[in-house]
């Protein structure tokens, strides 16, 4: 996968790989949603490869802001955020803002980083309470640099899987635009259904307006 692949509602700030489907990041408190769960998904989940995701904290900005920085071309066709540059700051307030949505059960949000390099960020995946109860919106992007690996792939088993032995989560949704084959392969890869495609805004110039709506099951 040559392009960036989304993740599930990821906004300004929010690093990644090929984009893939959705945002990865809270869209702020008026719009945030209810716990989703009583539970709290592993902070810490190794993956094959050398690779594992951990639950992004205030010590991963820096390098979170230069992995979006540095993949901001491959990120702009398919992330409405990665229209302008994050600040450093802009950037900072995110992860607080990400870090407070996990203690309130809403979003959980994860960086692949490279088990040699503990500060390295690979890409950059998220959790996301928003759409409606007993389910979460997964999403993702891997960067340009570490595409062809399986990351986005191995994280979003990972991350499924986590999901749905949270309490009162029955399902697993990943959103991605036609489009995007880079993000489809993945939940096609991992066996999610195409529940249906339908309308949708279009906000960033690779998109379609067609959304594919991938479903896991409990």
């Amino acid at each position: 996968m040559s392009h960036v692949m989304p993740l599930s509602g990821a906004e300004a700030g929010q690093p990644g790989q090929a984009p893939g489907p959705g945002a990865t990041e809270p869209r702020g408190a008026a719009a945030r949603p209810r716990e989703v769960s009583a539970g709290r998904p592993p902070e810490l989940l190794p993956l094959a490869g050398g690779v594992s995701l951990h639950r992004r904290a205030g010590r991963h900005a820096a390098a979170l802001n230069a992995a979006v920085l540095a993949d901001l071309d491959h990120l702009r066709p398919w992330m409405e955020w990665a229209a302008e540059a994050p600040s450093p700051e802009v950037t900072a307030e995110l992860v607080e803002a990400g870090a407070g949505a996990w203690e309130a059960g809403t979003d959980f949000m994860y960086l692949a980083c490279l088990d040699a390099a503990p500060g390295s960020v690979v890409g950059a995946f998220g959790l996301h309470g928003r759409i409606g109860p007993g389910a979460l919106e997964l999403g993702y992007w891997v960067g340009s640099g570490h595409t062809g690996r399986g990351i986005a792939t191995a994280a979003a088993r990972a991350l499924t899987a986590a999901a749905l032995e949270l309490p009162g989560v029955e399902r697993v949704e990943i959103h991605c635009d036609e489009a995007n084959g880079a993000s489809a392969a993945v939940p096609r890869k991992l066996g999610y259904r195409l529940d249906r495609v339908v309308d949708a805004a279009v906000r960033a110039p690779g998109e379609t307006g067609r959304k594919m709506i991938w479903v896991m099951e409990r």
